[in-house]
């Protein structure tokens, strides 16, 4: 029989913080961390190298109301100290299911997890371990999403996949507007020039200057997360020159 050759030989998976809670309204949920793993597994099982990013906003968000009376610089130090609990938990899940994975931050956290260091991240996916970024950027006033596409980047990966609560990009919330337009594919140009915050203009502008595409899917769809990397089911596809 023969085998269809992979169409991304390593992808990075952004997870959002809030996706890590399940029905709770705060902090982290088992049941949702073992779906995710296994969720991870499936598209391992593929052959494909993953890298993951992951927020920190049931934790805690640098700009969110909890943080409204604290100096920028400290709240966003701790909202990557947020997303940095999270990715040990993310190991966690994984590797109770035999996935080595390791935790790499962008400061250094000694006794907890590595620090990042590109060539030796690389190392680690190419050895098949599952690597999870922490600490965002290490720098203030950058999200997840611009950590996400610049680790994508230096990684060489295929595509940068984000994981959301709905099943692709739409020209607004589809929660509030019921007949909001869903889109199948769009160009790096039509999401800045219409604003449709599928990610922040910097991610954006970072994937569209690399030519790194940008796919966006339902993370609670069971079985999403192989198929689109197939490139089957529901999905937006965001790259340049359509």
């Amino acid at each position: 029989m023969t085998v269809a050759p992979l169409k991304y030989r390593r992808v990075l998976i952004k997870l959002s913080g809030e996706g890590l809670m399940g029905q709770r309204e705060y902090g982290l949920d088992g049941d949702t961390l073992a779906r995710l793993a296994e969720e991870i597994a499936s598209v391992v099982a593929l052959g494909v190298q993953v890298c993951l990013v992951v927020g920190g906003g049931n934790i805690f968000r640098g700009v969110s109301t909890a943080a409204k009376d604290m100096e920028r610089t400290s709240a966003d130090y701790m909202g990557m100290l947020a997303t940095v609990i999270n990715a040990i938990a993310l190991q966690n899940a994984l590797e109770r299911i035999g996935l080595p994975s390791r935790v790499l931050s962008a400061f250094p956290i000694g006794p907890v997890c590595e620090p990042y260091v590109r060539r030796r991240a690389v190392k680690h996916v190419e050895k098949g371990r599952i690597v999870i970024f922490g600490a965002g950027t290490g720098n203030p006033f950058f999200t997840t999403d611009t950590a996400s596409a610049l680790r994508a980047v230096e990684m060489d990966c295929d595509l940068l996949i984000k994981a959301t609560q709905v099943d692709g990009v739409y020209s607004a919330d589809p929660k509030k507007v019921p007949d909001a337009v869903r889109y199948d594919r769009l160009s790096f140009m039509d999401v800045l020039a219409n604003d449709l915050q599928v990610m922040d203009a910097t991610a954006i502008a970072l994937c569209r200057e690399n030519s790194l595409p940008i796919l966006v899917f339902n993370l609670h769809q069971k079985g999403a997360f192989a198929q689109v990397v197939t490139g089957e089911g529901r999905f937006t596809l965001i790259e340049e020159g359509l």
